[in-house]
C-alpha cells in the first residue's frame, strides 16, 4: 500500500520527479568517479608491481629502477647469491639501455650516420623476464633475436622478420659506438612498465651487456625479486640489504607507500569533491521532497483525520526520497562508469605513463559503499520534512486548507 502511495505520489509530477531522479544520477556519478580515482591509482599501481609476481626491486644504492644511469658492478655473483638464497623463488636481472637503429648500408669504420630509430633496450634473461608479455611472434630463444612493440616497428619502419643493423654505447665525442651487430625481430610485446608511445625494444641480457661495450660489462640496472610463497616480504627485504651493501631492496609496500605521498593531493581532491557529490544528492532530495510534502499537507492531515498513523505518513514520504536516490543511484552507476572510462582515456595518454597504468579503477566494495551512502541520504532527506507535517495538528490543518 505504501509503496503504491509513493509510486502515485511521484508520478502526479513526472517532469520534477525525472529532472531529480537525473540530477541525482549526476552527483552518484561524481561521487563513484571521486571514489575509482581515490582508490583507483594506488590499486593500478600495485597491480603493475606485481603484473608478474614480483615483490622486490633491487636497484644500485640510493637510487629508484630507472632513476638514473647507474648500474650495478658483479652481476653475475649478484643473482647467483640471491638465486642461492631459500626465501626467494626468481630473480629476474635488468640491463637498461638506449638502442640505435643503423640505416641500411652504414660503414663499419669511421664516424657513425645517424640512427633510424632510436629505442629504450632492456636486456633481459627471457626464461625469467618480468617486463613484457609476448603479442605476436616467437620470444628471444637465441642471441641475435629481438622482441619489439608496435611503436618501434612503426619508428624504424620494420617487422616481423626483418634483419637490423643496432648500436649501442654511443660516444657523443668520437660520434661512434661501442659495438654494432645485427638482430632479427621476431615478435612484438606489450612492455608493462613503457608509454605506449615510446619505441622499446628487449634483447638477451649478455647481448645488450656486450652492446654497451665496458659500460655494461657484467653489469645490470635492476634487479627483480620473487618471494617465496609463506615468507614474509618485508623481512626478505631487510635480510637482502643487509646482505648486499650496494644496493637498495624495495618492496612492492614501501613502493605503494612512497606514491601513496606523491598522489595525496589527488585523494585529497576525490574526498572533497566525493563529498560535495554527496552533500548536492541530499540537498537534492531534502528540497523536492519538502516540496512535495508542503503541496500535501492537507491531504497529510486528511489521512490523520481518518486514522492513519504518523508513522505510516512518514514511511510513505520516506519511500518516495528513497525511491529518487536508487534510482539516480542506479543510472548514476553506469553514467560513472561510462564518463570515469572517458576521462580514464584521456589521462592515460599523458606523456611518460606506463600503458597499462589506470587512473580510474572500479573497487566493487567501495563503490557500493559510496552509492548505498547515498541511497541512505536520500532516505534520510526525507524523514525530517515527513515528520514535520505529520506531526501537525489536525484540526488546524484542515481548518486552514479549507480557508485557503
Amino acid at each position: 500500500m505504501r509503496l503504491r502511495l509513493a509510486a502515485a505520489s511521484l508520478q502526479r509530477h513526472r517532469t520534477r520527479t525525472l529532472l531529480a531522479v537525473l540530477g541525482v544520477a549526476v552527483s552518484a556519478a561524481l561521487l563513484l568517479d571521486m571514489v575509482m580515482l581515490a582508490g583507483g591509482m594506488r590499486e593500478s599501481f600495485r597491480d603493475l608491481l606485481l603484473v608478474r609476481g614480483y615483490q622486490l626491486r633491487l636497484t644500485p644504492r640510493g637510487t629508484l629502477p630507472f632513476d638514473t644511469e647507474a648500474t650495478i658492478a658483479g652481476a653475475a655473483d649478484l643473482t647467483a647469491a640471491l638465486r642461492a638464497r631459500p626465501d626467494l623463488a626468481a630473480v629476474s636481472p635488468i640491463l637498461g639501455g638506449q638502442l640505435h637503429v643503423l640505416p641500411a648500408g652504414a660503414p663499419a669504420q669511421g664516424e657513425a650516420p645517424p640512427p633510424r630509430a632510436v629505442a629504450f633496450a632492456l636486456g633481459v634473461e627471457p626464461a625469467v623476464q618480468g617486463d613484457y608479455e609476448l603479442a605476436s611472434g616467437a620470444d628471444l630463444a637465441a642471441a641475435d633475436h629481438l622482441v619489439t612493440n608496435e611503436a618501434f616497428l612503426r619508428a624504424a619502419g620494420a617487422r616481423v622478420g626483418d634483419t637490423l643493423d643496432v648500436a649501442a654505447g654511443f660516444d657523443p665525442q668520437l660520434r661512434s659506438y661501442a659495438a654494432r651487430r645485427r638482430l632479427v625481430v621476431v615478435g612484438t610485446a606489450r612492455f608493462f612498465y613503457m608509454p605506449a608511445e615510446q619505441p622499446a625494444v628487449a634483447l638477451p641480457l649478455p647481448v645488450l651487456q656486450a652492446l654497451r661495450g665496458p659500460e655494461g660489462a657484467d653489469r645490470v640496472s635492476l634487479l627483480m625479486a620473487r618471494v617465496r610463497d609463506g615468507a614474509d616480504v618485508e623481512a626478505v627485504r631487510a635480510a637482502v640489504e643487509r646482505g648486499q651493501p650496494r644496493v637498495s631492496a624495495i618492496s612492492t609496500a614501501t613502493a605503494l607507500a612512497q606514491v601513496e605521498q606523491r598522489l595525496s593531493y589527488f585523494r585529497q581532491l576525490a574526498f572533497v569533491l566525493g563529498a560535495i557529490s554527496l552533500a548536492i544528492g541530499f540537498l537534492l532530495v531534502t528540497t523536492l521532497v519538502t516540496v512535495s510534502v508542503n503541496e500535501r499537507v492537507g491531504e497529510i492531515a486528511v489521512l490523520r483525520a481518518l486514522g492513519v498513523s504518523k508513522g505510516h505518513v512518514v514511511q510513505q514520504i520516506v519511500l518516495e526520497g528513497a525511491a529518487l536516490s536508487l534510482s539516480g543511484a542506479a543510472i548514476g552507476l553506469a553514467l560513472g562508469l561510462a564518463t570515469a572510462r572517458y576521462l580514464n582515456a584521456i589521462l592515460s595518454d599523458f606523456p611518460g605513463l606506463p600503458a597499462s597504468f589506470d587512473f580510474f579503477v572500479f573497487q566493487p566494495a567501495a563503490a557500493w559503499r559510496a552509492l548505498g551512502l547515498l541511497a541512505l541520504s536520500g532516505i534520510a532527506a526525507g524523514v525530517y520534512p515527513s515528520w514535520r507535517a505529520a506531526s501537525l495538528p489536525i484540526a488546524g490543518t484542515l481548518r486552514e486548507e479549507a480557508v485557503g
